[in-house]
């Protein structure tokens, strides 16, 4: 049997090498990935949390599609084992990378998806929240919907307020600001 701490040593020694050499990161993860699926059957959910560090690791080298396994995999145990804020923050990821890649109609679900899990579930982190607006609020401001990307960017600072997190507060009302100007220039 594959011994839980194994993997969890893996996953810290991944967090800490993941800015300074995210190969090496990578390389663990993939280990972790690896002996997570002998243990499956053991715990699901320690399968899932390493594909899901395992995407975050991708996006940060850039491979999107890999990312995208890897959350995709995460997500479906998630949505198996029902773990709604995990499944919503992998799908708000799948969400970013269709937005990074521009596919914005393949982003809509995701986030839209994420914020509803989000809003509902009791134990919802603000910032968990506050990074799943922002999301939705690029996706619609990119597809031309001013007036909801103003709504989302609006609710955006007001939670980031809420932690006190000023980048976030000022980026929110700087979009709200360049938004509204748009909107009253068009005709």
């Amino acid at each position: 049997m594959i011994v839980p701490s194994v993997i969890d040593n893996l996953m810290v020694l991944a967090r800490h090498a993941r800015f300074e050499d995210p190969e090496s990161a990578r390389r663990d993860l993939m280990d972790a990935v690896a002996l997570a699926r002998k243990a499956q059957t053991d715990d699901p959910l320690q399968l899932a949390k390493t594909l899901a560090a395992l995407g975050q690791i991708e996006r940060d080298l850039h491979h999107a599609d890999e990312a995208l396994r890897s959350y995709e995999e995460a997500a479906s145990i998630y949505r198996s084992a029902n773990d709604p804020l995990k499944l919503a923050h992998t799908v708000r990821h799948i969400g970013d990378i269709h937005f990074d890649n521009e596919q914005l109609d393949l982003a809509e679900p995701y986030y839209s998806e994420a914020l509803a899990m989000y809003r509902t579930h009791a134990e919802t982190l603000p910032l968990d929240l506050a990074n799943a607006v922002r999301g939705f609020a690029l996706l619609k401001e990119a597809l031309g919907e001013t007036r909801e990307a103003i709504a989302l960017w609006e609710e955006t600072g007001r939670l980031y307020a809420s932690m006190s997190i000023e980048a976030g507060v000022e980026e929110s009302r700087l979009k709200v600001e360049l938004l509204e100007q748009k909107e009253s220039s068009e005709p």
